[in-house]
């Protein structure tokens, strides 16, 4: 299964006019792991992502897709502090690949 096909079952999304809209959400949420994980652009163009890492790939693409109107977006839109949350579990996914640097 790709990444897109897992993003789309995420969101529960079974149509494909938003395919490269959330392939968009794809490549930032990527960047953002390589970026967070301290390793280089590109990284997982070459090499496999854990599934960790791709499941915080996957919240990740998705939130955005969910918030693209800047809100807070998807099933807790009534929660202000659901945005935060998403993020705090995406870092906590994404730590355990990281590059630790000092």
């Amino acid at each position: 299964m790709t990444l897109l096909e897992k993003v789309k079952q995420n969101l529960i999304v079974t149509h494909n006019e938003d395919d490269a809209l959330i392939e968009g959400f794809i490549t930032a949420a990527i960047s953002y792991a390589e970026g967070y994980q301290h390793l280089g652009a590109d990284f997982y163009t070459e090499n496999t992502m854990s599934p960790t890492t791709e499941q915080g790939v996957i919240m990740l693409a998705s939130h955005f897709y969910e918030s693209r109107d800047g809100s807070t977006g998807g099933f807790f839109n009534d929660n202000v502090s659901a945005s935060e949350q998403v993020w705090k579990t995406v870092h906590l996914l994404l730590r355990m690949g990281k590059e630790w640097q000092v």
